[in-house]
């Protein structure tokens, strides 16, 4: 069996599914049931000063596609609304209880160094493993002044990364915000501050939907909506994309990653560890299916590692990371024709309706004795493989490299931005 145990910037844990900071590790209670389940750590709920915040009702809206419920969910729910002395209570407890797992504290005060000085010591009391800086947070508390109001900004993001840095003894993450042009600038500011890692995405600033009869944003409260924080499957694209970014990034070299966004597989777990996280997130699919939903992660990733022979997860992480290139390192000679295997072809003819209104009009249509079929006409084919994803038949359509001769890419140089290399 392939070995599951991460050690992520000092952090030990059995495996490297975490419960992300959210309304699932908001209390002892809810943490105890997912280490029961076997998740192997978790990020407790943002803390911040006392008085706590207050929250809302109702909190969440949710995004149906496609006759599937909960292909997203927006929330407007702000940091933890209990005192602090009781959360800090329930994680010393809990730690105590499960000194395997990882737990690791999320927190988030006013932008003011003797606040946090204030607050980190509290924390290291606990036992807690590390402590997760929030600076994602989308809605209510960047009104504040805080959590995505700090991400946004890299001089920020390094002076409070650096502050805590400096008055704990614990490991440092630092939870980026998505909502940035370039993601490069505020982890950079974290390492340069001091980060022992970094942890992304946070939800992505969204409206869910209308209420057409309220005339109002959902969710609706009291007759009025607001903007929230987007998360679920939706957002694992860009979560993708912005975990690659900073692995491939020469400035971050080795900085651990904790990837988080829309995972809810062991394929999604497995392709953010390709692109190069240490460690995994989960929140919107544990809301959705529970916390049972950890063994069939630890399952399908482990047999998944155990066929293709990777014996750790460090033997995972990264390892699509070299092929994640800019678009002029792409060879512009290669090409790909469409292929149709007509004993699995239904006839539906989507195909054909996708490539003859929107693209290339490279797939013909013929009648067969009263049986509709599609052929590819290879001179018109560009390979842009449209086709192969409307097809509703798994492997009907197939992509067929061609014979490449040599390599052209078409590197930059600002001297010459125009300059094709062959």
């Amino acid at each position: 069996m392939a070995d599951l145990g991460i050690d992520f910037a000092g952090i030990r844990a059995p495996n490297p599914f975490w419960l992300a900071s959210a309304p699932p590790t908001d209390k002892e209670y809810n943490v105890r049931r997912a280490f029961e389940a076997g998740w192997g750590g978790v990020v407790w709920k943002t803390l911040g000063e006392d008085p706590p915040v207050v929250n809302l009702s109702s909190r969440y809206g949710g995004l149906a596609y496609g006759g599937r419920r909960l292909m997203g969910l927006n929330n407007i729910e702000l940091i933890s609304d209990r005192p602090l002395a009781t959360n800090i209570a329930e994680i010393k407890r809990v730690k105590r209880a499960y000194p395997d797992r990882a737990l690791v504290v999320s927190l988030m005060v006013p932008c003011e160094e003797s606040r946090w000085q204030a607050i980190l010591p509290l924390i290291e009391e606990t036992g807690a493993d590390g402590i997760e800086l929030n600076f994602g947070c989308p809605h209510g508390m960047s009104e504040r002044n805080m959590g995505a109001a700090i991400g946004q900004v890299p001089d920020y993001v390094e002076m409070v990364t650096r502050w805590c840095r400096q008055n704990t003894r614990m490991p440092v993450i630092v939870k980026l915000t998505p909502n940035v042009t370039d993601i490069l600038q505020p982890a950079r500011a974290a390492r340069k501050g001091g980060a022992d890692a970094v942890s992304l995405i946070n939800t992505v600033q969204s409206v869910i939907g209308v209420d057409l009869d309220v005339m109002a944003p959902m969710p609706v409260v009291d007759g009025k909506g607001t903007h929230g924080g987007y998360c679920g499957p939706g957002v694992k694209p860009i979560a993708l994309r912005m975990v690659g970014e900073i692995a491939r990034d020469p400035a971050m070299h080795g900085i651990p990653i904790s990837g988080m966004g829309g995972i809810g597989s062991w394929r999604d777990a497995a392709e953010f560890l390709a692109m190069g996280a240490g460690s995994l997130q989960i929140c919107t699919a544990a809301m959705h299916y529970g916390f049972r939903i950890v063994e069939d992660l630890i399952d399908g990733l482990s047999r998944w590692m155990d066929g293709k022979e990777y014996g750790a997860v460090r033997d995972v992480t990264g390892r699509a990371v070299s092929r994640y290139v800019p678009w002029n390192a792409l060879n512009m000679n290669f090409r790909t024709l469409a292929r149709i295997d007509a004993d699995r072809c239904i006839g539906c003819g989507l195909c054909h309706i996708a490539c003859e209104d929107t693209s290339h009009q490279a797939i013909a249509r013929q009648d067969d004795n009263g049986r509709r079929t599609y052929e590819v006409i290879g001179e018109s084919c560009v390979g842009c493989n449209l086709c192969a994803h409307v097809c509703p038949v798994s492997d009907c359509i197939t992509m067929e490299p061609q014979p490449c001769t040599h390599e052209l890419t078409w590197p930059y140089h600002p001297s010459n931005p125009n300059r094709i290399v062959a």
